[in-house]
């Protein structure tokens, strides 16, 4: 989310660079209700499809997909230019803008790519832990929480740590 943000905040600062581009020549960027603006940002991209050749096809479909601005990307004057640009670079903004949307709400049903370690690691401690617990010697309740613990190890020794542990810090003694 952090490196989406860093794309956009670039993106953004270029574009502040192409607006003082042409006001610098006295001219003002094409309102986004003006007939070129608007039939810029009628060009839809097509989906890539690739290949077992992703660097090859990749490069083709970005030749194919600059071929649609093509008319306002080589034009003569450099104001054409660079409106096309500012109108590329707001939809590639706005893009941004939605994917940063969309990584928040992953982050707030998913957790964070730490968090995910954390309960994958904790999911394997808990198995391990019941794999190695006896049948016949059922572990004991937390006395804190009545969560199973689970054995555990320190400098100290062995002990019995809560499984519900972080959230709980239940313990006992062994024996």
């Amino acid at each position: 989310m952090k490196l989406t943000d860093v794309a956009r905040a670039s993106l953004s600062e270029l574009r502040g660079d192409y607006e003082v581009f042409i006001l610098d020549r006295g001219a003002l960027p094409w309102s986004v209700h003006s007939p070129e603006a608007k039939e810029l940002n009628a060009v839809s991209l097509d989906q890539p499809t690739f290949s077992d050749d992703m660097v090859h096809a990749s490069a083709k479909h970005a030749l194919e997909q600059r071929r649609k601005y093509a008319r306002w990307l080589d034009a003569e004057d450099p104001m054409v230019v660079a409106n096309a640009m500012l109108v590329i670079i707001g939809r590639a903004v706005n893009m941004l803008k939605s994917q940063i949307a969309a990584q928040g709400e992953a982050f707030e049903q998913k957790g964070g790519f730490s968090e995910r370690l954390v309960a994958r690691r904790l999911a394997a401690r808990e198995e391990q832990c019941q794999s190695e617990e006896s049948p016949q010697d059922p572990p004991p309740q937390c006395p804190n929480c009545d969560k199973g613990m689970r054995r555990r190890k320190s400098a100290k020794g062995e002990f019995w740590g809560c499984s519900g542990y972080p959230e709980c810090r239940g313990t006992r003694q062994i024996g």
